[in-house]
């Protein structure tokens, strides 16, 4: 299992061992994200099951084109909300395997730098979570009908996590730590994590760690 040290402040002490992106481990990682995003889709959506019973190959090729519009026919909570979400899931992934970037938010041009090197994670991964060899094109056919596909996925999605990523990494300093230095009770701390962190709990997940996982805030499970 990976371990992060952190500094009193939150910084990440760089592991000689590892002076850059651990892209394996993002790889892996990221298959394990799309496993869960995958197997929620196939679990709720009947009509995603239905498309399985096509030629793969031939509906996964008409499924691939260049959206000619902004929206798609997802409700304003999937494309705005939800999309953000399993984009900043994605970029906790990256930050994860990334022995420089900053455990907590600091406000300096290396910790901006560390979450937009994660944005841009979340784009490609969200551009291969779309029309990807495991996609939403190639399990279930999505972009079939062209107006199942518009360019608000490849946009909202990176730059919604941006801010996520951001937001959490606020709540989860000036909130949640606050709140934790002031109790014991690790079922209340651990509740609190995943609250106000919820996709942070997602990318906890899929990298193999409990969902209210710290490296630098251990509860000692």
């Amino acid at each position: 299992m990976r371990r992060c040290l952190g500094s009193a402040n939150g910084s990440r002490i760089p592991d000689p061992a590892r002076a850059s992106v651990d892209k394996t481990g993002v790889f892996f990682d990221s298959l394990a994200l799309l496993g869960i995003e995958h197997g929620i889709r196939l679990a709720l959506q009947p009509g995603t099951r239905r498309e399985l019973r096509g030629n793969f190959w031939d509906d996964y090729r008409g499924s691939l084109h260049l959206p000619k519009h902004w929206e798609d026919t997802d409700s304003w909570p999937v494309n705005y909300i939800g999309h953000p979400i399993h984009g900043a899931a994605a970029g906790y992934l990256w930050l994860e395997h990334d022995p420089t970037a900053p455990i907590t938010i600091e406000f300096d041009n290396r910790y901006w730098a560390s979450r937009g090197r994660a944005a841009a994670f979340a784009a490609i991964y969200s551009f291969q979570f779309e029309v990807g060899p495991i996609s939403e094109a190639s399990i279930g056919n999505v972009g079939l009908r062209p107006e199942t596909t518009g360019w608000v996925d490849y946009v909202v999605t990176p730059t919604g996590a941006f801010g996520l990523v951001i937001a959490e990494d606020v709540l989860d300093k000036f909130l949640v730590a606050w709140a934790e230095r002031h109790t014991t009770n690790r079922v209340w701390r651990a509740s609190l994590r995943l609250v106000f962190n919820p996709t942070r709990a997602m990318s906890n997940t899929a990298a193999g760690h409990l969902p209210w996982y710290r490296p630098d805030r251990s509860l000692s499970w």
